[in-house]
């Protein structure tokens, strides 16, 4: 299974499954020297943790990761950073229904199709839980770009389904009883911004630092959308009305571009928006089929979230921080 990796000279590779015995990673390419703030990373950790019990799964993990090579004394050592968490509170059982079967709108069927065969339990390498190898080799990334550029992540919730995650928290809230009451699940939008990017990131033509974020993002689970600066709204304009004029700072007047032109960073803040649908296994009966293409209606008695915007947010710091780490090594070599 290819696949694994993301990045080229900082590099992360994940690997288990959602029921396995571990979930882990290895970082290739970490600067030596590097201090890793192990309380950071705990509280990133933390960040993407079930928060809402009217929302989120009821699977609780402990989550406490253990770094078994590449560091001595909390600094880097420039060689690979492994790490692994062990998966607790795994209930197999909850799928005994499933085996056999192919859940709608789920990768159960392509997994199948693909490698002729697929985990029974869970969502394997497809499941939510492997982006938590992402969050801690992004936190890595993002003490790397603190330290070397100052370089800060910040994304949040922009909308629930329909609803301005701001304004219209009543609706909100009305919508989560909603989906409660009828086992069903909602998605929503995460816009991110990325602050004190140095100018000259990014690789023409083919690794364009808004191709690498756009791949990134879209690498996450149940991510389905991607649009940077204005987006899809700026494709219905006029250029004049698109144009990001001079400063005579070099910096400009607005940000429509979202800090990316000719796929290199200009220095303006990056700001981008990614869109999640909405969780595929509902707390209902599920029209699920065999592999001899027989319909069976089977009860869901799995664990998942019904909303997973609020937990994905750190996750969306997190493969930015990978990307924008990944470029910055790179453009290393740039140059003399």
């Amino acid at each position: 299974m290819a696949g694994n990796s993301f990045g080229e000279v900082f590099k992360l590779t994940t690997f288990g499954e959602s029921h396995g015995k571990y979930v882990g990673g290895v970082i290739d390419g970490c600067l030596a020297g590097l201090r890793i703030d192990f309380d950071f990373i705990l509280s990133e950790i933390q960040r993407r943790k079930p928060n809402n019990k009217t929302i989120s799964t009821s699977r609780v993990e402990d989550d406490v990761v253990e770094f078994v090579s590449g560091l001595e004394n909390n600094i880097t050592l420039g060689t690979p950073i492994t790490f692994i968490v062990r998966n607790k509170d795994v209930l197999t059982q909850d799928y005994d229904g499933f085996k056999g079967m192919f859940r709608p709108c789920t990768a159960d069927f392509t997994y199948f199709k693909k490698y002729g065969i697929n985990a029974q339990t869970g969502g394997s390498r497809a499941s939510a839980r492997e982006t938590l190898t992402r969050v801690i080799g992004g936190s890595i990334a993002k003490l790397l770009l603190k330290q070397q550029s100052n370089i800060a992540i910040e994304a949040r919730i922009e909308k629930i389904g329909k609803w301005d995650y701001k304004t219209e928290q009543k609706e909100i809230e009305k919508e989560f009883e909603k989906i409660n009451q009828e086992g069903d699940s909602i998605g929503g939008t995460i816009s991110c911004v990325v602050k004190n990017v140095p100018i000259g990131l990014g690789e023409p033509v083919f690794d364009k630092l808004s191709a690498d974020i756009a791949k990134a993002m879209m690498s996450i689970p149940a991510a389905k959308g991607f649009e940077i600066g204005d987006g899809f709204e700026g494709c219905k304009q006029y250029g004049s009305q698109q144009l990001d004029n001079w400063n005579q700072d070099f910096t400009t007047k607005t940000n429509h571009s979202g800090g990316i032109q000719g796929g290199i960073s200009n220095g303006m803040d990056i700001e981008f928006r990614v869109g999640f649908k909405p969780i595929a296994t509902l707390y209902r009966e599920l029209s699920c089929i065999d592999k001899e293409g027989v319909i069976h209606k089977i009860e869901n008695k799995g664990r998942h979230d019904k909303c997973l915007l609020p937990r994905a947010v750190v996750v969306v710091e997190a493969m930015a921080a990978l990307t924008i780490a990944d470029h910055l090594l790179r453009s290393y070599t740039n140059k003399i």
